[in-house]
């Protein structure tokens, strides 16, 4: 399938007013039999996709079959990656089994994939994880989850008008430190809550990167697909996945959301999971009075609790604090006031938060299995997403 940017552009749902959805019962019930393997198709095959290829080689019920990507070096290295992997696993020397496509909707069109892995720029992630739906396969849509706040209301749309399975990649979730913190707020162990101060970086900025000559093995055009045609640079997106950096396209509007909603849609996402508003978020955001500063943005939840995106001085971290405490939680500690409170039992009455059980990866693979709910699904993704 071969376009020009202008036939891209015009076809694409979201790019313009149009969105189609398919009814489920065109697509069939999709339901997956226990007793057989979820087969996964990739879409993204740059450096996010090591960690998560690993992540899905590791659960024996599914099986990595595809992956696609607008580079063919990175297609290449997937390939013999995740076969490698496989091989080893098996103790099959030469095993071959994960077929590699240019243009996802190719893969989309195979009846035999259950379910995608979207690990592309956030400018794709909707056209993607939509296209993906409207195919009959769920979705482990990586964060944060959209790039527009338009576009993920379509994204929860779909996903109630077709039934398919959206996980959100917020693996913070399944970390046990960050749902106890949460636990603890929610259930009172600081007091009321009065405010919330969330650290992580930076909001998006213009591109402005210079242009470098165009390396071979890559379609830039459909790498930009829905965005503005931006110069080549390698710091945006290196050709290979062995670089000591993470792609830079997460810093710049036209294609990602700044660090603000990179890391925000971990931290922020802790925030409004301790706050109960999964399926709400604030109703008033004031801004800096400075148009240039990177921190100070101020929000309001309807019920009065103030949330700062401040740097509090520990990093990329959330800070809760109470009428009779605080709790620190980041990746790194779990501290509070009063001390040791990540030692408490909770009571039988307490509020419970859904537990993945240290495995954020196998609760979509079960969700999927069970048609439940994962433990960060599209709305929750959705919600945090919108903060950032």
């Amino acid at each position: 399938m071969t376009y020009s940017r202008r036939t891209f552009l015009k076809s694409t749902a979201l790019a313009g007013s149009a969105f189609i959805i398919v009814p489920r019962h065109v697509l069939g019930n999709g339901h997956v039999p226990p007793s057989d393997k979820i087969n996964i198709g990739f879409i993204g095959l740059g450096k996010q996709s090591r960690g998560l290829a690993r992540r899905f080689t590791e659960v024996t019920d599914a099986q990595i079959v595809a992956g696609s990507d607008v580079w063919t070096s990175k297609m290449e290295w997937f390939q013999q990656h995740v076969e490698e992997v496989y091989a080893k696993h098996r103790g099959t020397p030469g095993y071959s089994g994960v077929a590699s496509y240019l243009d996802y909707e190719e893969m989309l069109e195979r009846s035999d994939i259950d379910a995608v892995v979207i690990a592309t720029p956030d400018h794709w992630h909707a056209l993607q994880a939509v296209a993906a739906m409207e195919s009959g396969k769920d979705v482990f849509c990586e964060k944060p989850l959209t790039h527009t706040i338009g576009e993920g209301i379509r994204m929860v749309q779909a996903s109630k008008a077709t039934g398919r399975i959206v996980q959100t990649g917020s693996m913070q979730r399944s970390w046990e430190n960050f749902r106890k913190a949460c636990e603890l707020v929610r259930n009172g162990y600081i007091g009321e809550v009065k405010k919330v101060l969330v650290n992580v970086g930076d909001p998006a900025r213009d591109y402005d990167l210079p242009a470098e000559p165009m390396p071979a093995g890559v379609d830039w055009d459909r790498w930009c697909g829905p965005a503005p045609l931006l110069d080549y640079n390698h710091r945006l997106a290196p050709s290979s996945n062995d670089v000591d950096f993470w792609p830079d396209w997460r810093l710049y509007k036209e294609v990602g959301g700044g660090i603000i909603c990179d890391w925000g849609a971990h931290m922020f996402d802790i925030a409004q999971w301790g706050l109960g508003m999964d399926r709400s978020g604030p109703v008033e955001f004031v801004p800096p009075e400075d148009p240039a500063a990177v921190r100070g943005l101020r929000m309001k939840y309807a019920n009065g609790v103030k949330m700062i995106h401040e740097d509090f001085g520990r990093g990329w971290a959330v800070r809760f604090i109470g009428s009779d405490g605080s709790i620190d939680i980041s990746r790194k500690f779990f501290e509070s006031t009063p001390a040791n409170l990540a030692g408490v039992e909770l009571k039988a009455d307490d509020v419970r938060l859904a537990d993945a059980g240290g495995n954020f990866y196998k609760d979509w693979l079960d969700a999927i299995r069970n048609r439940t709910q994962p433990i960060c699904d599209v709305e929750t993704g959705h919600r945090s997403a919108t903060v950032c």
